[in-house]
């Protein structure tokens, strides 16, 4: 398989988040969007993006041009009567200029350190879009599948109401025993509390999907097949290798730590700038007064130079420092090292996972088409006195265990794949289509914050951007009659080509 997305796969992938909006209803594309736009995990990296976008005007600064002025006014009430002449008023201003011109490679690593560790802070917004997607993905399919089992088991319900009233007939004329009406009423108690139980693990379900996605899930449809999914684990490996935002993350904290060596031993080297500085003072006439002689009551004054220094010995600080540096540079290595490895693992499990679970919708759908074939044929033996009511209860009971096996089944295969794509890094907004043209883009802030001079460039007063949910309401297991009938026809449906 190429390295990449040929044109098939990405109109494929376009497809994810293009299916048609039904009244009152949220598809795969809704859920991602409002989780893009709104999820307060995402809109807090972004943040956190922004403030490391930060570090490089911070690291710069030491290198640019710095000013600054001081004025104070005096006034003397009480003068001592030794100090003959001196004013009883005063008013000094100074000004200060330096220019720094060399500084021992100090700045410009430390700018390098900086922007390379903006370009690990993109990755890793990445990384969590990516994770925020797949855990968006698993809820939306965690309601879909629990909808179903809470289907399937309400339909249990009916049919074992009826298969209950059917035996007290038997038992009233005598064709059954109080055992056989006993059995039926004991699986009809334990169906409902399957069921109540099933509804918990849906409302469950559904608060998830509105702390990821901020809104209450409407009659959520059934997801598109998944795509630009790899042939092999191989070419998954290959392609995490070179996109997944962990590993480019890892390795561009390696390459700042570099550059902090480097920022370290430059405090061993010289540092050279110029100076300006200017003053002004003004006694107001005071200067001098009692003494005879004439006094200039206003005085200014400048220098302008060029500074050297040279350190000689600072205890042995520089080398220590270096020597840190060089430490947490082994430790991001061997992080990257750490993080290669684990990505690794996570796609050639997530590959494998999906393959499974493939197999099993193929096993579980052939488990589904036999257990109604057993059902149908112990109905029919029972009807001839061949087989018993605990025969039928114990049939209905695999078919129903059978089809939430698919359900289940369906539900992993498609969280594998996702997860799959997430591991090899094709699972942002960018490869989704996502928000086309309102994506954000991490480089404009970047840019901003690299071309700030000013010391008053301020931003205004951080506000929530996330969406509160305080305002939902409580979440139930409870499924529409027509959600009901949709979700047990397809848990009973041939699985569909993958």
């Amino acid at each position: 398989m190429p390295r990449g997305f040929g044109p098939e796969a990405s109109a494929a992938l376009l497809a994810l988040c293009l299916l048609p909006s039904v009244a009152r209803a949220d598809n795969l594309r809704d859920a991602l969007e409002a989780a893009y736009r709104t999820n307060p995990t995402l809109l807090g990296s972004r943040a956190d993006l922004r403030a490391t976008d930060e570090q490089v005007p911070i690291a710069e600064a030491p290198g640019k041009p710095n000013a600054n002025s001081t004025v104070q006014y005096t006034d003397y009430p009480v003068i001592s009567i030794n100090n003959y002449g001196a004013p009883s008023r005063a008013l000094n201003a100074s000004a200060n200029l330096n220019v720094p011109i060399y500084q021992g490679g100090a700045v410009r690593n430390a700018v390098k350190a900086a922007k390379t560790r903006v370009t690990a802070g993109q990755a890793d917004l990445r990384g969590t879009e990516s994770s925020i997607f797949s855990q968006t993905v698993a809820a939306y399919m965690d309601v879909v599948q629990n909808e179903a089992i809470v289907g399937l088991n309400r339909n249990n319900i009916e049919v074992l109401t009826v298969n209950l009233q059917a035996t007290r007939d038997r038992f009233e004329i005598g064709d059954l025993t109080r055992t056989d009406v006993a059995q039926s009423e004991s699986r009809l108690s334990l169906a409902r509390g399957d069921t109540r139980n099933a509804e918990a693990t849906l409302a469950a379900a559904r608060e998830t999907y509105i702390r990821l996605v901020g809104k209450v899930p409407s009659n959520l449809q059934p997801p598109p097949p998944l795509p630009g999914l790899p042939a092999s684990a191989e070419d998954a490996v290959t392609i995490a290798l070179d996109d997944n935002p962990d590993i480019l993350g890892a390795q561009q904290r390696s390459k700042a730590a570099r550059y902090d060596v480097k920022v370290a031993g430059a405090s061993r080297l010289p540092q050279i700038g110029l100076f300006a500085n200017g003053g002004y003072d003004n006694y107001f006439g005071t200067l001098g007064a009692g003494v005879g002689g004439t006094f200039t009551q206003t005085d200014k004054t400048a220098q302008v130079g060029v500074r050297a220094s040279l350190p000689l010995y600072q205890g042995g600080l520089p080398a220590a420092q270096r020597r840190q540096a060089q430490d947490r540079e082994s430790s991001t290595l061997e992080d990257e090292v750490a993080t290669e490895r684990s990505v690794i693992a996570q796609v050639r499990s997530a590959y494998s996972s999906w393959t499974a679970s493939q197999e099993i919708i193929t096993s579980s759908q052939s488990a589904v088409d036999a257990a109604n074939l057993s059902l149908e044929g112990v109905r029919a033996e029972n009807s001839v006195g061949n087989r018993t009511i605990l025969d039928i209860l114990n049939a209905e009971q695999e078919l129903l265990s059978a089809q939430v096996r698919l359900v289940q089944a369906r539900r992993n295969e498609y969280v594998a794949g996702f997860s799959l794509l997430a591991a090899m890094g094709k699972a942002q907004a960018r490869d989704l289509g996502i928000a086309e043209g309102a994506q954000y883009d991490p480089t404009i802030d970047a840019r901003r914050a690299a071309h700030s001079w000013l010391d008053f460039d301020d931003r205004r007063a951080p506000q929530a951007q996330a969406t509160r949910t305080s305002g939902t309401p409580v979440q139930s297991g409870n499924v529409s009659a027509a959600k009901q009938e949709q979700q047990t026809t397809e848990a009973q449906r041939d699985a569909p080509a993958r």
